[in-house]
C-alpha cells in the first residue's frame, strides 16, 4: 500500500493547501507569485483552477498539492498548466512525481491536448529532472526570466508534454 494518495480536494484541505503554498511562495525560488494567500484569497484561489489535487498519508495530513488550469484562453486553450507543491518536511517521497502523474491524467480527462509549464527555474533541478524522465520535452530557455527572493535573476525552462 503506497504511504500517500492522490485526490481532488476538499474544503477541509483548504488550510493545509495555503499553508503549503505558501511555503513554497516564501520561499521564493519556484513560484513567480509574492503574495502569500489567507484563508478568503485561498479559497478563491483554489476554487478558479480546472482541477487541484491533495496528496493525502494515511493519517488524513495533506503532504502536496497541485492546480491545473488553461494556460490561455479561445484557440489556445487546449494547453493546461499546472503548479505543484509539496511540504518542505515531506520533500524527497516521489510525492511530486504521484502529483505530476496524476496531473496529467486529469488534464487529458478535462480535454486538454497538452501540458506546458512556462516558467521552470533553471537551478530547479530535481524538478527538471522528473519532468523529463515521465517524458516532458524542453521547448528553450528564456535567459533572466526569473527573479529568485534574494533579487537575482536565474533563467527559466520551457516544458511540454501530450497528454
Amino acid at each position: 500500500m503506497s504511504p500517500f494518495t492522490v485526490r481532488e480536494y476538499v474544503p477541509d484541505d483548504l488550510g493545509s493547501m495555503i499553508e503549503i503554498w505558501n511555503e513554497v511562495v516564501e520561499e521564493g525560488n519556484a513560484f513567480p507569485q509574492e503574495e502569500s494567500l489567507d484563508a478568503e484569497s485561498g479559497r478563491s484561489f483554489f476554487a478558479e483552477q480546472s482541477f487541484c489535487g491533495v496528496a493525502e498519508d494515511v493519517s488524513g495530513r495533506i503532504l502536496g498539492l497541485y492546480i491545473l488550469h488553461p494556460n490561455n484562453v479561445g484557440r489556445c486553450a487546449h494547453i493546461c498548466n499546472a503548479s505543484y507543491a509539496v511540504s518542505s518536511s515531506c520533500r524527497g517521497r516521489h510525492i511530486g512525481e504521484a502529483l505530476v502523474r496524476n496531473c496529467i491524467a486529469r488534464a487529458r480527462e478535462a480535454g486538454f491536448r497538452l501540458l506546458q509549464f512556462n516558467a521552470v527555474v533553471a537551478k530547479n533541478i530535481h524538478a527538471r529532472h522528473l519532468y523529463e524522465r515521465i517524458g516532458f520535452h524542453l521547448l528553450g530557455t528564456v535567459p533572466g526570466g526569473f527573479r529568485m527572493k534574494n533579487g537575482r535573476y536565474e533563467d527559466i525552462c520551457l516544458y511540454y508534454i501530450e497528454v
